[in-house]
């Protein structure tokens, strides 16, 4: 059997318009793969049954990988959930200082930071009313804050 250029041309729109009743975000992969080989198919009419299934496959692949290593959006544009990355390296400022070093005080940020503009905090220094601190870690509900 000899596989027409246009077989992979509408076997490759058929797994593109799949996609849409089956949304898994990797049958549109294959399908692209398959309009691949049919445009090579038409340049080269002689191109072999097993030399299009192995482009098929390896295309395929590529586009899977492209996608998920290079394309695919890696960071989140929200934290909800995520409470260290979302709130590690904020600056704010000390509304109710400490009176030695580990003790506990309040930062306040000028936009709410997952869910509250106010955080209990500690430091390794005392801290002051006023002063700009930075978080650098979370635990539990209490910041670990610096002084900047």
């Amino acid at each position: 059997m000899q596989f027409e250029w246009w077989y992979w041309i509408i076997a490759g729109f058929c797994l593109i318009g799949l996609e849409l009743a089956v949304p898994s975000f990797t049958i549109i992969w294959f399908g692209l793969g398959a309009l691949v080989v049919g445009l090579l198919k038409v340049l080269w009419s002689g191109f072999p049954l097993a030399g299009q299934l192995f482009l098929w496959t390896v295309s395929s692949i590529g586009f899977t990988v492209m996608w998920f290593k290079y394309l695919k959006p890696k960071v989140s544009r929200t934290h909800s959930g995520q409470s260290k990355e979302g709130i590690v390296g904020e600056a704010g400022i000390i509304i109710r200082g400490t009176e030695d070093s580990y003790g506990r005080g309040t930062v306040r940020f000028r936009i709410a930071v997952l869910g509250a503009d106010e955080w209990g905090c500690y430091a390794d220094e005392v801290l002051q009313v006023g002063d700009s601190v930075r978080v650098v870690d979370i635990e539990g509900q209490v910041l670990k804050v610096t002084k900047i």
